[in-house]
């Protein structure tokens, strides 16, 4: 690692952005080298420098952070991310971390614990529930967690599904049923088969672990899955 930690932030608030640019610049040995209002500009610009950690909300316009995340750490795995929200909930922790994310931190997040999640990721630790973790122990707590998870589901169902990371496509459909959409609907805005959205409809319930597109649109706006 080197002496300095350079650093990406990801969000569509501006005034947010720059309040986490002034916490990091208290810190000689973070530099911020760039930040992003949405998903695809926190792409390119990844591309472009290469950040050591990549600061990301997850409620961002055109792709959001899970989705974003999920394609970053596909091309680049040396950068981490850490995910920050204001969605605090186990659930949407484990989203982000099967997503590909080293940490997850409430946007009331202190100065402090920020900046020390930050280094403990770039050492190659995860941060959740506000503990720092190995690879392994995170992988237990993440167990846990989808254990507690199914057994409070109403229906069975694979808790190896839980929290499996939707794909591009199935997030751009669950985007538009949360518009409203019928799968007629979807099927014609995207230019696919009634059939081929219909299938990925199947596969979103199942890894969301939902009933029908209703819960499903309800729980990707409450969490910020989509952009109002």
């Amino acid at each position: 690692m080197s002496d300095q930690i350079t650093v990406l932030i990801v969000d569509d608030h501006p005034l947010f952005r720059q309040g986490l640019r002034d916490v990091l610049d208290t810190d000689d040995h973070l530099y911020v080298i760039g930040d992003a209002a949405d998903g695809e500009m926190a792409l390119e610009i990844t591309e472009e420098l290469e950040p050591d950690v990549i600061l990301m909300d997850i409620g961002l316009p055109t792709i959001n952070g899970l989705q974003a995340t999920r394609n970053i750490k596909s091309a680049f795995p040396d950068t981490q991310i850490i995910t920050i929200t204001g969605y605090d909930d186990y659930e949407q922790s484990l989203h982000a971390l099967r997503a590909g994310a080293s940490g997850y931190c409430a946007k009331d997040v202190t100065p402090d614990i920020l900046i020390k999640a930050i280094r403990a990721v770039v050492n190659g630790r995860y941060v959740f529930d506000n503990k720092e973790m190995t690879k392994e122990s995170v992988d237990q707590w993440a167990e846990q967690k989808i254990g507690r998870f199914s057994r409070q589901l109403p229906k069975k169902g694979k808790s190896k599904d839980a929290f499996d990371p939707l794909s591009p496509r199935e997030m751009e459909i669950l985007e538009h049923v949360t518009k409203g959409q019928s799968n007629k609907e979807v099927a014609r805005s995207l230019g696919i088969s009634h059939q081929t959205v219909k299938n990925h409809m199947t596969a979103i319930l199942r890894k969301m672990q939902v009933d029908d597109r209703t819960q499903a649109a309800v729980y990707a706006l409450r969490h910020g899955w989509v952009h109002k």
